[in-house]
Parts: C-alpha cells; sequence; structure tokens
C-alpha cells in the first residue's frame, strides 16, 4: 500500500535549538528499512496542500514512526512541525520511500557513517538497527556539525551503547577539550580509517557537505559502490 495514511503526532523531543525529533502513531504502517523516508503532507483549511520529505530516525517499530526535523529559516513546513503542530494532531504520510540508502545489519562488512548536521538523522536510523541487531562489524561515525550546541542525539552518542567509534568535526566553534580545531572535514580526519572493499559508506547532509565528504572518501581509496550518498538543500 503507497498511498497516503493518517499519522497522528504523539510525541515532541528537542535535540537543538532548532532540531526536533517527531514520534508519530501510523496505523497499518508496513515497516521500512534504516536510512528510508516519508512524505508529509500538511492540509490547511481552505485546501492548500504542502508536501514535504522526512528521514525516519529509527527502526521499524509497529505502528509507530519517528521523523527528524530541522526548521528552515523562513520555511513553510519545517517550522511549523518542529514547534507549532499540537500533540494530537494528525497528518498524512506516504511510505516508506527510497530504497537505495539503505542498510540492514544482515548486509556484512564495516560500516562508515558520515553526517553533517541534522543528515545525522537517517544514519541514527542505522545505528539503532546495529544495536537492535547486536552486530560486531567494526563501525565508524564522523558527524560534522558547527557548534556542540548543534549536535543531534549528543546524550545518546555519548552513552556509547552502540560501540561505534564516535568523531565529531566542529567547523565554525569547537569545545575546550577538543584536540582537533575548528575547520571542515579534511583528508586527515579519514587518515587513519582503513578503506577495506567490505565498508559500507553512507554520507548524508546539505549537498556541499556531502560532495565535499564523498571526495574525500575516493581520494582515500574509496570506491564509488562503496559510497552512498543522500542530500538536502
Amino acid at each position: 500500500m503507497r498511498g497516503w495514511r493518517r499519522a497522528r503526532l504523539t510525541e515532541r523531543t528537542e535535540q537543538t535549538a532548532t532540531g526536533r525529533t517527531l514520534r508519530f502513531d501510523v496505523p497499518r504502517w508496513p515497516g521500512h528499512l534504516p536510512g528510508q523516508h516519508v512524505d508529509v503532507r500538511l492540509t490547511a483549511d481552505d485546501g492548500y496542500q504542502a508536501v514535504r520529505s522526512y528521514s525516519l530516525a529509527a527502526p521499524s517499530d509497529t505502528n509507530s514512526i519517528e521523523l527528524g526535523v530541522q526548521a528552515a529559516l523562513g520555511g513553510e513546513v519545517s517550522p511549523y512541525l518542529a514547534g507549532d503542530l499540537p500533540v494530537g494532531a494528525d497528518v498524512e504520510v506516504k511510505g516508506p520511500l527510497g530504497g537505495w540508502f539503505v542498510w540492514t545489519p544482515q548486509e556484512p562488512g564495516p560500516l562508515l557513517l558520515v553526517a553533517g548536521g541534522s543528515g545525522i538523522v537517517p544514519l541514527m536510523a542505522m545505528l539503532r538497527a546495529r544495536l537492535a541487531a547486536a552486530s560486531d562489524e567494526p563501525c565508524t561515525l564522523l558527524y560534522s556539525v558547527r557548534q556542540p550546541e548543534e549536535v543531534w542525539y549528543a546524550t545518546e552518542l555519548d552513552a556509547d551503547d552502540h560501540h561505534v567509534r564516535v568523531r565529531r568535526l566542529y567547523t565554525r566553534r569547537a569545545p575546550d577539550h577538543s584536540k582537533r580545531p575548528a575547520g571542515r572535514m579534511t583528508k586527515r580526519d579519514l587518515a587513519d580509517l582503513s578503506a577495506a572493499a567490505a565498508t559500507h559508506c553512507f554520507v548524508c547532509g546539505p549537498t556541499g557537505f556531502v560532495e565535499h565528504a564523498a571526495t574525500l572518501l575516493l581520494t582515500n581509496g574509496y570506491t564509488p559502490d562503496q559510497i552512498r550518498t543522500e542530500r538536502f538543500g
């Protein structure tokens, strides 16, 4: 079934000053794979409709889905979803969508996840699926944000329950204890990561970040068929 489904907002969680995760109850949800997304449709009282795409932040959980929403300055939909849609209100969703940017714990080989800002959302679904499956395959997360306050899932990542090697890369302001100065991701940040043929690389974030990160992976020895990308903006 690929049509629109009613989705009721049950919980909103603050991640950053402008980022939220939203949990919806979706009756008869068919399930989804880590990395997939949905379309969300809002309908105004006068009949005007707006549709936007949002990544699923967690593995499939019966009739519940979790989305990551970054409120865009001047945006038509994201600020409303992030801050104004009342808990208990309904929207419509279509999905799951996407079959390329997906990963399941059944896929053998190391995992390298590269996220820019809210691009962590679909990669978090992969990390959570990996934890639920008790996978022991090596996993590294390179997470690039402008400053510490913009890190999504900070508490969850700090808990290290995922047994993931996490590197936070700050581009504008790094915390005082950071050994790496603030700046854009460079080849040096990948220097000690083995470009093993079995490694699966997933890159998600703004368009410029994704193109830059994918180029760095290629120059570090990864092949195009190892790299899957998803971009926004």
